[in-house]
């Protein structure tokens, strides 16, 4: 269980970056996008939030509450 929670951790931080880079990458390429492109980014970068989150949570439950073990 503890290498699920540190695989999400990596993939987020991955993820992260990649973001970031075409954000300004894309934000050098056409200035005038800019704040089109940085609601973007947020609105992404929530999501794979969302997703390393719910990873860790699923991981606590089988943890502290595994419903395989009866």
């Amino acid at each position: 269980s503890e290498m699920c929670k540190e695989t999400g951790g990596a993939g987020t931080a991955v993820a992260f970056g990649s973001l970031g880079g075409k954000l300004i990458e894309g934000s050098a390429r056409q200035p005038e996008l800019a704040p089109k492109l940085q609601t973007q980014f947020f609105l992404v970068a929530a999501f794979v939030d969302v997703i390393s989150i719910i990873g860790v949570g699923i991981a606590f439950l089988f943890i502290f509450a595994n419903p395989f073990l009866g």
